[in-house]
């Protein structure tokens, strides 16, 4: 607890309250890091703690006297900012540190008004931080820290020309935070935009990290997929986000499944703001079994007690294997990750298991249950 001894005793209070025992590895490398002003390239395992190894030291930091911008926080989804912005809230009680969370495709004249009360911290997408930025409404030039969650997602085509020319109106001497669960491609363009090195942290998944989370695969002929997934949502108190490559297949599988009175929610970017609420509310609340998603709106999603992932269409990338495979054993928690696989994913799949150091088995369902395909019991079904 050595770490955490040195924050402000509002701080340590939420800490305890949370019943968070020792920080993590993540944790304890960035937090004395962000405190002495260092910046950083963090890549840590999805379900480590990133967003309070940055938080708590950026609340630390905040001049409460001061009324101007202070730390400015990116994320590349509306689900991720809205996210962050509640551990934002959470951890600044006790104090009179003000936030305010900016979204593209939110009322902006209300954000512009959320701005005359001067939040010291701002979370948001970069394209309506951008915006605000040039209209003269977002003031820069008093920002200490600039973090990027998600850093490899913000650092690609679609975000990168907002996000350089975010951190360009920023004073040099600002600090300058990347998060990540994956390693950074090319590190150098973080360094370009800070001007100077960062630190690099990595922290490597280990046996505890992934030791109760079950890596499963179903080896399916692709139209027996939505079958198998009924079959999962009718299991024991599962609570399941399913990865679908895009948004016109997840209409008919939604449509069929439906069908089968399975219940269920749906998350795609094309959803207006208060229906991706309201679905993520619903599985969160465990209202319905399932929730569809595309790869965009789940990024870097924390539902709380979500028991599968389910990859019902097979990962573009081990990367991608990695960042929605974390949404299930978060901090440590038990889940299940299961792929449904034809022979050449299967190939495919395997090769993820021996890079990642995981153990991804082979089942079957037989009663309501994943079993092993040696199981007396499933060859018995089969004769």
């Amino acid at each position: 607890m050595n770490i955490l001894s040195n924050l402000k005793p509002t701080l340590q209070k939420i800490w305890e309250e949370s019943n968070f025992k020792n920080p993590t590895k993540i944790q304890e490398n960035a937090i004395p890091a962000i405190l002495e002003g260092k910046d950083l390239i963090a890549e840590s395992p999805t379900g480590t703690g990133k967003t309070v190894a940055y938080l708590l030291p950026i609340l630390e930091k905040i001049n409460e006297e001061h009324s101007g911008l202070q730390a400015v926080i990116l994320a590349p989804s509306r689900e991720l900012v809205m996210q962050i912005y509640q551990e934002v809230q959470k951890w600044k009680v006790g104090t009179h540190i003000k936030s305010t969370s900016l979204v593209g495709g939110a009322n902006i004249k209300r954000q512009l008004d959320r701005l005359k009360e001067r939040p010291q911290i701002v979370v948001g997408t970069p394209g309506r931080i951008l915006e605000l930025i040039k209209m003269k409404k977002l003031k820069m030039h008093e920002v200490k820290t600039v973090v990027l969650d998600e850093g490899d997602q913000l650092l690609n085509k679609e975000h990168l020309d907002s996000v350089r020319n975010i951190v360009k109106s920023t004073m040099n001497d600002r600090q300058l935070l990347m998060f990540s669960a994956t390693k950074l491609e090319d590190p150098d363009q973080v360094t370009a935009m800070i001007g100077r090195k960062p630190e690099i942290i990595s922290i490597k998944r280990t046996e505890n990290n992934s030791a109760k989370v079950n890596h499963y695969y179903l080896l399916c002929d692709p139209r027996d997929r939505a079958k198998l997934l009924q079959k999962i949502a009718a299991m024991k108190d599962v609570k399941a986000l399913v990865f679908v490559r895009d948004v016109g297949n997840m209409t008919v599988l939604a449509e069929k499944l439906e069908y089968e009175n399975v219940s269920l929610d749906i998350l795609h970017s094309e959803l207006g703001k208060n229906q991706r609420e309201k679905a993520i509310k619903a599985i969160r609340n465990a209202e319905v079994n399932l929730l569809l998603a595309t790869d965009v709106a789940a990024r870097g999603l924390d539902i709380e007690g979500l028991t599968h992932v389910i990859h019902y269409d097979f990962p573009n990338d081990i990367d991608q294997y990695v960042h929605r495979s974390g949404r299930t054993g978060r901090m440590g928690a038990a889940g299940t990750v299961v792929s449904f696989v034809t022979p050449r994913d299967e190939r495919e799949l395997k090769k993820y298991g021996k890079i990642l150091k995981l153990s991804i088995q082979p089942r079957r369902i037989f009663k309501g249950q994943f079993v092993e395909l040696n199981n007396k019991n499933v060859k018995q079904e089969r004769k």
